[in-house]
């Protein structure tokens, strides 16, 4: 194999680099919001309930960063489904808790429109996203079922 080669099959594409650090972000986000009140399926979830589900969160979120890194093609499907799981959370979460709710756990007042567009534009993001990763397929080339 001449050096070329080689350093053709070890050099990323700028995007899948970018999804790496953007998966990564993601569970650094999830990571910090350990502790506080958790929306999930309709419902707000606090104390230890909230945990648990921000640490399974957490866990799934570094299991896409380390995938996406190493290349891995289960990844790529578990990318497509934890995004739709995502969107199909947020327009559950929008549709059934009230902002009265949010204002009680919250503690201040809360623009119900402001709310409404921040969500749908984030929903429509991670839409965006998917279909980016989607038609990247090729970038997944480990055909390994276990990341180590």
């Amino acid at each position: 194999m001449t050096e070329d080669q080689e350093l053709e099959m070890d050099s990323r594409p700028l995007g899948l680099v970018l999804l790496t650090g953007l998966y990564l972000f993601f569970f650094i986000v999830t990571a910090t919001s350990y502790g506080n009140p958790f929306p999930f399926l309709g419902r707000i979830y606090v104390g230890t309930a909230a945990k648990a589900i921000v640490f399974v969160d957490s866990l799934i979120c570094l299991y896409l960063f380390l995938g996406i890194y190493k290349r891995q093609l289960l990844t790529w499907y578990c990318l497509i489904g934890y995004n739709l799981f995502e969107v199909v959370n947020t327009i559950i979460n929008l549709n059934m808790i009230t902002t009265a709710e949010l204002e009680r756990i919250i503690g201040e007042p809360i623009d119900k429109e402001a709310l409404v567009v921040n969500n749908i534009a984030s929903a429509l993001a991670i839409l965006l996203l998917t279909q980016y990763i989607y038609r990247h397929r090729s970038f997944f080339t480990n055909r390994r079922h276990y990341l180590f």
